[in-house]
């Protein structure tokens, strides 16, 4: 082994997808990267792009590599140093946790040469997420259904046709923990059932390309009438995506709005982006296409990092 640092790219996940609440993921073309080697100067973190403000016992990426070693080899990681080019804004609804944690194990387990399969990294991600959604979508990419069976998380990969989304993010706070505390304990049997013939719809149709369908499929009463309240603009955002023929939703649990089509998606982008800011707050979108391809890792002599100041512990 010539090479001096462990290259990881992990996409961007949206989950949910509507009614699928905790069981579907889907990989998206915007990519986080992080590159990592042994240092003999202690574990020195540096962040580019998202999250450079990031303070270390709060980086996911550094604790998925402490909890690798504790887990796999019963030991402390070596100290290390980290470089972090982040493009996914944390707290989107865009599985900027997720992509971290995979990032972090994924490293760990180059780094101690300790391979483990998707299976029993996917059940290490969840330990430190709490679900497995974004996870799985992000370590494998493409179209995800996750499920947990005898307190083991099973992950199954679908292909979908080849969607254009639109991701816009309003400036808003609204942390994963608040916007899970909105949902409601207990739900009637009549939402319950609402919800698992969309979701079987929104697998057929994201895999069909069949835009009607996914309209008709993508639509929710478990979560997204409790979180949409906390989002100004949020229901506006879907209502004008709708409107322009599109399936929308939010991008788990918020603050994002996700649309998909099939045809031009600058109409799209500028109608959600107009709901949000006529609710008064900024926004950002991007028009992505969908990841075929999940995490990946490769030793690599020099990494393509931009240059920033170290971030402070």
């Amino acid at each position: 082994m010539n090479a001096a640092w462990v290259h990881v790219r992990v996409p961007a996940t949206t989950a949910n997808l509507g009614p699928g609440f905790d069981a579907l993921g889907l990989a998206l073309e915007m990519w986080n990267e992080a590159w990592v080697r042994p240092s003999p100067r202690g574990t020195q973190v540096r962040i580019a792009g998202e999250g450079r403000d990031l303070p270390l016992e709060a980086n996911r990426l550094v604790q998925a590599i402490h909890y690798f070693y504790q887990q796999c080899l019963q030991s402390a990681p070596p100290p290390l140093e980290i470089l972090q080019y982040n493009r996914i804004p944390p707290g989107s609804g865009l599985g900027s946790s997720a992509m971290a944690t995979v990032a972090g194990l994924l490293a760990a387990s180059a780094l101690s040469q300790h391979p483990l399969d998707a299976s029993a990294l996917l059940n290490l991600a969840v330990d430190l997420e709490g679900h497995a959604d974004n996870a799985a979508a992000a370590l494998l990419g493409g179209l995800v259904v996750v499920l947990n069976d005898e307190d083991r998380w099973i992950a199954h990969r679908f292909n979908p046709a080849p969607w254009r989304a639109v991701v816009t993010l309003p400036q808003v706070d609204l942390p994963t923990h608040a916007a899970r505390a909105a949902l409601p304990r207990q739900v009637s049997l009549e939402q319950a059932v609402y919800n698992l013939g969309r979701t079987a719809l929104v697998v057929q149709a994201l895999i069909q390309g069949n835009l009607p369908l996914l309209r008709r499929a993508m639509q929710d009463r478990l979560h997204q009438p409790y979180r949409l309240p906390l989002i100004p603009g949020a229901a506006q955002a879907l209502e004008a995506a709708q409107r322009l023929g599109a399936a929308a939703a939010l991008s788990g649990a918020g603050p994002s709005v996700i649309a998909f089509t099939r045809t031009h998606t600058e109409p799209l982008a500028e109608a959600m982006q107009t709901a949000f800011e006529g609710a008064g707050l900024p926004a950002r979108t991007w028009q992505l296409h969908l990841s075929p391809g999940g995490a990946t890792w490769e030793w690599v002599s020099v990494p393509e990092f931009p240059p920033v100041e170290e971030t402070p512990p």
